[in-house]
């Protein structure tokens, strides 16, 4: 690795891309051919700016802030959102499969793009006034602006509700108190959606720019997992928020968890997508490697952990259109998105330990992407919902029982 002049890590040698889609069921005869332009064009993106640096910039655990603008041009902030706000202006699915395409390249790089779509300028355009839209949105989605989501604390996690943060009325502004963790892009933030709960008790949702007095978003280091990503605090000590930066149309948790909802939604797209960079990486392996004078791909346990890859990608796959098709017709449930969340990941999950083992002791090196989606995804196995809160929603919505109470 090496800096540029403007501080942005090079690679010394770009790294050959040479991953296939994989479609077992013609999935895309499904797909319009706007999804398919999007799809083909955050490929090629990703080919030519994630794939030859990433894991370098992984290894240095370095975030590449360079890419932000990238991910802006390419549309991947708020595609679904309208593009007179900023947004791309295209449906569920689009949305889908571009944070597949972007996770193939990086969980991190995703994660990125999901924060600043899903989670700040979501909100903003849902919950926001006319005022809040015309002045953050477009510079959001065009990448002037950099946001954060802070909702999860250091004491509550898969409890929010549970919040400490609060916010207490001060004439035509709010005095904001408490603190944020795992926040990704909080330390380069320019601004914030953050949620507090007022005297009343009441969960609300408002804006914090980052030149605020008291404001301050410290970076938190020695992560495994995510480490081309940028992840922080959000820490607010006597922060006076203008009213005028509140957002006015939701009150609640609902706020919030319909943001998460969103999010959910394009990670059970994202994680096929680092699932089929490592089944990819590892067919071709199976394919060139021999070992007793022939491919490893040809003894049968190679080929018993492919099948079942590229059957379970299928599967994953299928549940992902059909959600995007409800999401498409306002149908999707936050129960349904839970379930497509947690399938999709965990089957991401064995995948890359299966691809870690067809490529032996190659696999743990990065000279393949195998490892680095391993821990990527023990992350997004944990954020946005953990792997058992996700299970408990599924057993509330089919029982009627609530077992979180």
């Amino acid at each position: 690795m090496q800096d540029n002049s403007n501080g942005t890590m090079i690679a010394k040698k770009a790294k050959e891309d040479r991953f296939q889609g994989h479609d077992y069921y013609m999935l895309d005869e499904l797909l319009s051919e706007d999804h398919l332009l999007a799809r083909a064009a955050v490929r090629d993106w990703v080919k030519q700016e994630v794939t030859p640096i990433i894991e370098e910039y992984s290894d240095k655990a370095k975030c590449p802030t360079h890419l932000f603008k990238g991910l802006a041009e390419i549309g991947a902030f708020g595609p679904s959102l309208p593009a007179e706000y900023g947004g791309g202006g295209m449906d569920e699915i689009a949305y889908g499969v571009i944070m597949q395409e972007l996770e193939r390249g990086d969980s991190g790089i995703r994660s990125m793009a999901s924060v600043q779509g899903s989670l700040v300028m979501f909100p903003i355009y849902k919950f926001g006034s006319e005022e809040q839209r015309r002045k953050y949105l477009p510079k959001l989605g065009n990448g002037d602006f950099i946001g954060c989501f802070g909702l999860t604390e250091p004491d509550h996690g898969s409890n929010p509700s549970g919040m400490v943060t609060n916010v207490k009325d001060d004439g035509d502004a709010y005095i904001l108190n408490g603190a944020k963790m795992w926040i990704t892009n909080s330390p380069l933030a320019d601004v914030a959606v953050v949620w507090a709960k007022d005297e009343a008790g009441i969960v609300r949702g408002m804006i914090v720019e980052k030149d605020m007095k008291g404001f301050s978003a410290p970076e938190i280091k020695g992560k495994w997992s995510l480490r081309a990503s940028i992840t922080g605090e959000l820490v607010f000590e006597d922060v006076r928020v203008p009213k005028s930066n509140v957002l006015p149309n939701v009150q609640g948790m609902k706020g919030p968890l319909s943001c998460l909802s969103k999010a959910r939604y394009g990670i059970a797209w994202g994680a096929i997508g680092a699932a089929m960079d490592c089944y990819d990486s590892a067919l071709r392996y199976s394919q060139e490697r021999t070992q007793f004078g022939r491919p490893i791909g040809q003894f049968q346990l190679t080929q018993k952990k492919l099948a079942e890859m590229i059957t379970e990608i299928t599967k994953a796959q299928l549940l992902a259109w059909r959600l995007g098709s409800l999401a498409n017709e306002g149908k999707a449930t936050p129960a349904q998105i839970s379930m497509a969340k947690r399938n999709n990941v965990m089957m991401a999950l064995e995948i890359a330990r299966e691809a870690r083992q067809i490529h032996g002791g190659m696999g743990i090196t990065n000279e393949y992407p195998v490892m680095r989606h391993m821990m990527n995804l023990e992350t997004v196995l944990t954020y946005e919902g953990t792997h058992d809160i996700h299970l408990l929603i599924t057993g509330m919505d089919v029982t009627g029982l609530n077992a979180f109470s």
